[in-house]
């Protein structure tokens, strides 16, 4: 008698799950506070595209290494911004709002997440002044990854559009470096 196994579910899949079970233990409470909401949304707005744009582009007009930094942040912040649209309009991810997992705590910019362009943007402006400056590297980089959370703790993304977005920013860095 031959005996039927069922399949495994594909990795896909069950990534997704993953995924989707990450935002869920991550997205923050309705029950907040309405201060904790108000931190959040701060913190997530540093990878807007006015204060990553205002961030890699001000110390353009300075001398030297700053100049070189700003030169180089604006290169990889427009190149893997460029690269999140063609994703984006690639994957057509739909925001975990969307999919009825969460309610989002903020505006939603778009309504593709996949993947996250804040955190896309806040990695590559990181990476980039912290090539050049690596003194202010860490602190830098705790910023970016502390607002690629914000955007899973805010409900507007989930993990692994995050995580696409900061590899994404790390190897446009890392092209534009090496």
């Amino acid at each position: 008698m031959l005996r039927v196994m069922s399949a495994p579910a594909p990795l896909l899949v069950r990534l997704v799950a993953h995924d989707r079970a990450l935002l869920l233990r991550c997205a923050i409470a309705p029950t907040a506070s309405r201060l904790s909401r108000r931190g959040w949304t701060a913190l997530t707005h540093l990878g807007s595209t006015t204060v990553t744009v205002l961030a890699a582009g001000l110390p353009w007009f300075a001398c030297c290494a700053l100049h070189e930094a700003s030169r180089l942040a604006m290169l990889t912040l427009v190149i893997s911004h460029a690269g999140v649209q063609v994703l984006k309009r690639s994957a057509v991810r739909s925001r975990p709002a969307g999919r009825g997992d969460v309610a989002a705590s903020i505006r939603e910019p778009d309504r593709y997440s996949f993947p996250s362009g804040h955190a896309t943007a806040s990695m590559a402006v990181a990476l980039a002044y912290g090539s050049v400056f690596p003194s202010v590297a860490g602190p830098l980089l705790l910023v970016a990854l502390a607002v690629g959370f914000s955007r899973v703790r805010l409900g507007v993304h989930y993990p692994s559009d995050v995580v696409a977005g900061q590899l994404l920013a790390a190897a446009t860095a890392g092209a534009l470096t090496f």
